[in-house]
């Protein structure tokens, strides 16, 4: 379980292109890697899955809680050579800016994981020194094992931070140059997927040559951690539907983990595409995604709308989570204020709006669901350019928004279960052996 924790002083500092080198490099050394994005992030880990050929894990300590977080790395990282975790913001920035809760530090901490800075050397000689201290002083318990430079000039360039770095005793372990070949564009929900991102081989060959890979894996010993038992499938196994095209891919690899250990088998479909869904299916999983960027074609595709809409009249099973809330809803309006048809399942109509909610939510179940009974108190995440045009007739949640005030949202109502919030099924295993056996 050899490990690494890619961290950076703040966001855009290069760690998502680091790691992806880190991983394509030591793949090609025929290293199996498993790569880990810390925090809720869907987009950034397609770019470290597409270079370790592995699917990126999530691990976020608020949604799983510490021992779970725990048991999730040790479970993937088993039948690793390395496992490379990207970090999230800041090393220090968590839930709020008077403790490590949440952030990368306390995740490192966790499973006893090495640090590599990531430090945008741009501008910079001896002050990229002076950064790296402080960022490893600050908490003297982590291992900062040394510093990757990003963005550097040249070579001149990286050797001067080094001898900077000398001074305070910490190693380089590598530097990229700064070249636009690199570069990972961002949309309104952060960056682009690895599918819509072009990167130049023979760019990333170049990059990836001037990291110190020897050194790096040296610096990535660590201790085992213990293996959680895998449940045992209580009752036959049933199939279970998830939507998977390019309007809704935002699933944690874990959750669906955990969904197989519980019993289902997982059946993908695409909204897009597909006249209806799979034959034989017992439960529809509908996650998130990008269903604003195709609501024309999702509108058009009437057969799969109606199959959906007699799907949850018949009584099985419905789960849709944020893009899924959006699909299943009466109908979408985009940001031209065009309105698209959708399944007509959920009595709400959304629309886009320039405007972003995202944070953690801790939430309250209203009604009792496929997931949970009522009053179970459930952690989740938003992050989403839509809302409801109205407030909600039968919610699913309550919670205490930023300004303390009570909110009520989403949508429970006897087989189906609708909500902006973006729930982690592996952080307790209740909820997919609920969710399997309202299926059976």
């Amino acid at each position: 379980m050899n490990r690494l924790v890619i961290a950076a002083p703040h966001s855009g500092s290069g760690k998502t292109t680091v790691a992806a080198l880190l991983c394509l490099a030591l793949r090609a050394r025929g290293l199996r890697v498993q790569p880990f994005k810390l925090g809720p992030d869907y987009l950034d880990p397609t770019h470290l899955t597409r270079a370790a050929a592995q699917a990126t894990r999530n691990l976020d300590s608020f949604l799983l809680g510490p021992a779970r977080t725990r048991d999730l790395f040790a479970r993937a990282a088993a039948g690793a050579d390395l496992s490379i975790l990207e970090g999230v913001m800041g090393l220090y920035d968590g839930r709020d800016p008077t403790s490590d809760e949440h952030s990368t530090a306390e995740l490192a901490a966790l499973l006893g994981a090495p640090v590599v800075l990531v430090i945008d050397a741009g501008g910079m000689a001896r002050t990229v020194a002076a950064v790296a201290a402080g960022l490893r002083d600050f908490r003297p318990d982590l291992r900062v094992a040394g510093v990757i430079l990003n963005r550097v000039g040249g070579p001149g360039h990286a050797a001067l931070c080094e001898a900077a770095l000398e001074g305070v005793g910490l190693p380089v372990l590598g530097f990229v140059a700064r070249t636009e070949a690199l570069a990972l564009p961002s949309r309104h929900l952060g960056l682009l997927s690895a599918e819509l991102t072009a990167w130049d081989e023979a760019a990333v060959l170049a990059a990836a040559g001037h990291l110190r890979l020897d050194a790096l894996l040296a610096a990535a010993q660590a201790p085992a951690l213990p293996q959680p038992a895998a449940p045992g499938v209580n009752g036959p196994r049933v199939r279970l539907a998830y939507a998977h095209d390019e309007a809704f891919h935002f699933y944690y690899p874990d959750a669906l983990d955990e969904l197989r250990l519980a019993g289902a088998d997982l059946v993908p479909f695409s909204p897009l595409r597909d006249a209806g869904l799979p034959p034989g299916v017992s439960g529809l999983l509908l996650g998130g995604g990008y269903p604003e960027v195709h609501a024309a074609a999702l509108s058009a595709n009437r057969s799969m709308r109606g199959a959906v809409r007699a799907f949850a009249a018949s009584g099985r099973p419905v789960l849709g989570e944020c893009g899924g809330l959006m699909y299943l809803g009466e109908t979408l309006e985009d940001e031209a204020g065009t309105q698209f048809e959708m399944c007509g399942v959920v009595p709400y109509h959304t629309r886009m709006t320039p405007g972003l909610t995202l944070g953690y939510r801790e939430a309250t179940a209203l009604a009792p669901s496929v997931l949970a009974p009522a009053g179970t108190v459930l952690r989740g995440h938003e992050f989403h350019h839509s809302v409801l045009t109205h407030a909600p007739t039968q919610p699913a949640y309550r919670w205490t928004g930023g300004d303390g005030q009570p909110v009520t949202e989403g949508y429970a109502a006897g087989n189906v279960l609708a909500s902006y919030l973006h729930l982690h099924l592996a952080a307790e295993p209740a909820l997919a052996r609920r969710l399997v056996a309202a299926c059976r």
